[in-house]
């Protein structure tokens, strides 16, 4: 009997083994094969092919590498490279990675911050003319995140300080003050627009980007009021943005916080729920933790099993009854990070097989092997070979995130 019972408790261990022999094995490739690609072919193409010889960087450059040299600069574009370069020297320490960091630090500094009227200019000519002028919260937000990652990489007082007069400056002058909240964009000098896109002064996507910022900006600046605004941001998702009955953010909102339209955009889900986590572990609160990771694990289980597509990437969106079902490159991105997390909180392998699936199709369908970074969007499978690598919203920030997550959750 003894002997039998021996047995059973051997076969019952060596099977626990070899699941954690898998599990590691799977969390260790996942992580190496991503890091290597984001080191060896992303990073590498915006170094070779991005910089232009004035000091700055190309509005637009080519799937082959070749720049669009009169193309105009988008402050949201170097305020993602500002932060891609920073979280890649704070991360994997490469000097080469500092020297781009300091360089878009400054050739943000100089350019985009409107010295005037406060805020971040839209658009530039490579001349450094002001093409666009325009206030948006989003371009605010992606400022003060790339300003706030330099400073935690070097440690940089002047990044540090225009993060914090960016912020207040959003404050001032960017929050809808019956309703709360961020108004989507203004004038020059920040006056109330009369439309807005989709006729919609606030949105959730902007709000996103103000989450992000703030919490990194408060892991760089432990400010009680700015503690409050990321507190209001968190609340504002958990029970404003989201809706439970569909397991998804609603997107456009009036004035008055009213749902404008039924629309689920994938990436964007998956990316907000790792995101409220992150904000929630940056502001201590174990009861705050607790209730994101069920928020996080709820969204991305209902897009996994809405959007998943049967060749295993996450498609875009869906407007009613009808699914846009090509995929982006940013949104395999989240959603990998977002399985990532998910596995995190759970102890689910299954989650790690997810994030595993979506990254054996980048693998075979969306990294460029021939000229280096990402195709930017698939349909059916099938590559968008003519779309550039780098324009006003195509950018490093995703796929470099992608790299800073898996070393930190993975390594």
């Amino acid at each position: 009997m003894a002997r039998k019972t021996f047995c059973f408790l051997l076969f019952i261990c060596m099977g626990v083994c070899a699941c954690t022999v898998r599990h590691n094995s799977l969390r260790s490739t996942l992580c190496a094969e991503i890091v290597a690609n984001v080191r060896d072919s992303v990073l590498p193409f915006w170094m070779d092919y991005a910089v232009a010889p004035d000091g700055g960087f190309y509005g637009m450059v080519l799937r082959n590498g070749t720049p669009v040299v009169d193309a105009p600069r988008g402050g949201v574009l170097n305020a993602r490279i500002l932060w891609s370069f920073s979280a890649a020297y704070r991360t994997f320490g490469d000097e080469s990675y500092l020297k781009l960091a300091d360089k878009s630090q400054r050739y943000f500094i100089d350019t985009f911050i409107d010295k005037e009227n406060g805020g971040v200019y839209w658009l530039v000519n490579p001349d450094g003319e002001i093409v666009n002028a325009s206030k948006y919260t989003y371009a605010m937000t992606y400022a003060i995140y790339g300003l706030a990652e330099h400073y935690l990489a070097t440690g940089n007082d002047e990044s540090l300080k225009t993060a914090i007069s960016l912020y207040h400056v959003l404050e001032e002058k960017g929050r809808e003050p019956q309703y709360d909240g961020y108004v989507e964009s203004f004038t020059e000098n920040w006056e109330k627009l009369e439309r807005y896109d989709n006729n919609a002064p606030k949105t959730m996507n902007a709000h996103l980007h103000v989450l992000e910022a703030y919490t990194l900006l408060y892991q760089c600046w432990k400010d009680n009021g700015l503690k409050k605004r990321l507190e209001f941001c968190v609340d504002l998702f958990m029970n404003r943005i989201y809706d439970p009955s569909r397991r998804h953010f609603n997107l456009f909102f009036d004035n008055e916080w009213n749902s404008l339209v039924e629309m689920d955009s994938y990436g964007h889900d998956v990316e907000t729920g790792w995101l409220l986590c992150e904000a929630a572990r940056t502001l201590e609160n174990q009861d705050l933790i607790k209730r994101t990771n069920l928020l996080a694990l709820d969204v991305t289980g209902a897009c996994l099993a809405e959007g998943m597509s049967d060749k295993g990437y996450m498609i875009y969106e869906k407007k009613g009854d009808r699914k846009t079902k090509h995929a982006s490159w940013w949104g395999q991105v989240e959603t990998m990070i977002a399985c990532v997390n998910a596995w995190q909180i759970s102890g689910d392998e299954a989650w790690l097989q997810s994030a595993d699936t979506v990254w054996t199709f980048v693998k075979d369908h969306m990294v460029d092997k021939e000229y280096g970074e990402w195709y930017s969007d698939c349909f059916d499978g099938e590559p968008k070979k003519g779309a550039p690598k780098v324009s006003m919203w195509r950018c490093p920030y995703h796929t470099v995130r992608l790299g800073v997550e898996m070393y930190n959750r993975l390594k």
